[in-house]
């Protein structure tokens, strides 16, 4: 695509390659609707495009659904996978076992996904050199480290890194496979750094792999991992492959960025709340993306969400498998009027640390953050007053623990309480003048429902209640209702 020179100016300055196309998307599909590859063929991927229409677009992938799990641990139930087991290892090979089972899987989703032989053939090679390349890695490190020299933690994080990278290799080659089948020029683009001995850093290292591809002729299949100099595992641990996919559309000047996923963004949970009650959210900005991610619903990664932003490039979120909705669209721009977007839940632990000396003595609450940070303790909201702070907090109850004992080493003389709660939130671009807090208080007591707490940050983007952890999901669908439902019933009824 011949560009005009004050395009590429615009481009040098905010750090994209001169090859840039302002008229590319570059889109996102999660590990449980890459599971479902061959429906995505007539849906995203291919559907009703022929032609130039099948171009100008940018894949990012996630590992099949379960994948990750198995190469590091499970996500919710912290099964150990191949990492963890060796971790713990000494002279065992259970991960050697748990590597094995991996390539299992991997070759059992090759067998579903393809029905050509060569195709299935070619997918088994590439799972069987890339999980057996990563073994003699770590057989060698286990033996390199069985010298007093070399210490085994040093390499940890490299490790995570090069075994997750097997998942998303593993994803990205196989729907390249699938769509050259389809006819479609599909370019498998890999990020892993596999057998790479050089270090660029993300934006070199996307840099490099785009130089070369024509995005008007060819579909770029891309890993969600990238490995480079930073180490996205470091800060992102699993969050990774959204901030590659940002990273990408913010160094290529992407129109916009994309993320399917299988269901839209809506205003609750349909499972919880029932599918016929919820509506798809539509439009909203990068606040409120912020919010649901602290409420553990993102819809994209913080970081990921600010290189947007900073970009200017706008992200869409949409289902992966109704192709002509256009999804809900999430940019800077403020609402036109105020209004409840979303009501969620999340369980948490409250924390509570209550010390009578308190009052008037500082350092305590720097004191408790520096022992949740350094147990990786995840904070959702706190609140506090004279002699008690209390944080409610995301985090397993093995983490918990950790934190009790080392503050109760620190402050023997203070009473420290945890307690399952949930939080539920009502969220929204602009709540100021709805009365949220009080109408919420209402909705509850009605419902019978005792809050154990309420706030606002007085910003006008969320009202937080905390209930009893048995309550939380009848708050949802009482708060859902007295704000969702019973405003579209009006609007409806308005329509009408």
């Amino acid at each position: 695509m011949t560009r005009r020179p004050e395009d590429k100016r615009a481009a040098t300055e905010r750090g994209a390659p001169e090859n840039a196309h302002n008229h590319h998307t570059v889109e996102k599909i999660g590990g449980t609707s890459m599971s479902r590859a061959r429906e995505l063929i007539d849906t995203i991927l291919v559907g009703e495009r022929s032609g130039g229409d099948l171009y100008s677009r940018v894949f990012v992938v996630s590992a099949f659904g379960g994948i990750t799990d198995k190469l590091l641990e499970h996500k919710k139930s912290d099964e150990p996978g191949v990492y963890a087991l060796f971790a713990q290892a000494d002279n065992e090979h259970g991960w050697m076992d748990a590597l094995s089972d991996v390539s299992r899987a991997m070759r059992e989703i090759n067998a579903d996904m393809f029905e050509e032989a060569a195709d299935r053939h070619a997918a088994d090679d590439f799972v069987r050199e890339r999980v057996e390349g990563a073994r003699g890695c770590l057989i060698d490190l286990q033996r390199l480290c069985s010298y007093g020299h070399f210490q085994l933690g040093e390499h940890m994080q490299t490790i995570r890194e090069m075994l997750s990278a097997l998942g998303e290799a593993h994803s990205a080659n196989n729907l390249a496979l699938l769509l050259r089948r389809e006819s479609v020029n599909a370019r498998f683009v890999d990020l892993t750094g596999w057998r790479d001995e050089t270090q660029p850093n993300l934006n070199e290292r996307i840099h490099r792999a785009f130089d070369e591809v024509d995005l008007d002729r060819e579909l770029p299949i891309v890993t969600g991992y990238s490995q480079c100099r930073e180490g996205l595992m470091r800060e992102f641990d699993r969050g990774y492959s959204e901030v590659t996919f940002a990273t990408i559309a913010a160094l290529t000047g992407a129109r916009e960025a994309i993320i399917h996923k299988e269901f839209h963004l809506s205003s609750a949970d349909p499972r919880l709340v029932g599918p016929e009650n919820v509506r798809k959210i539509g439009r909203t900005n990068y606040d409120v993306a912020d919010q649901l991610s602290n409420m553990g619903m993102e819809a994209i990664h913080p970081k990921a969400a600010k290189k947007l932003r900073q970009a200017g490039v706008p992200l869409r979120v949409a289902n992966a498998f109704e192709p002509h909705d256009p999804g809900t669209l999430i940019d800077a721009e403020p609402a036109s009027e105020p209004g409840v977007e979303m009501v969620t839940g999340l369980p948490v632990t409250s924390l509570e640390l209550f010390e009578q000396d308190m009052v008037g003595v500082k350092g305590y609450d720097a004191s408790i953050l520096e022992v949740l940070t350094r147990h990786r303790v995840r904070i959702v909201s706190k609140s506090s007053n004279a002699n008690s702070i209390v944080h409610h907090v995301e985090a397993p109850l093995k983490a918990i623990r950790r934190v009790e004992r080392d503050l109760g080493e620190r402050y023997p003389s203070a009473r420290i309480n945890a307690r399952r709660a949930g939080i539920v939130s009502i969220i929204g671009r602009d709540l100021k003048g709805l009365g949220v807090m009080l109408e919420g208080l209402k909705a509850l007591d009605a419902a019978g429902i005792e809050p154990i707490s309420a706030q606002e940050t007085g910003r006008g983007v969320d009202v937080q209640f905390v209930v009893r952890s048995e309550d939380r999901e009848e708050a949802v669908k009482t708060l859902h209702r007295s704000f969702i439902e019973k405003a579209e019933a009006t609007r409806l009824k308005e329509a009408a």
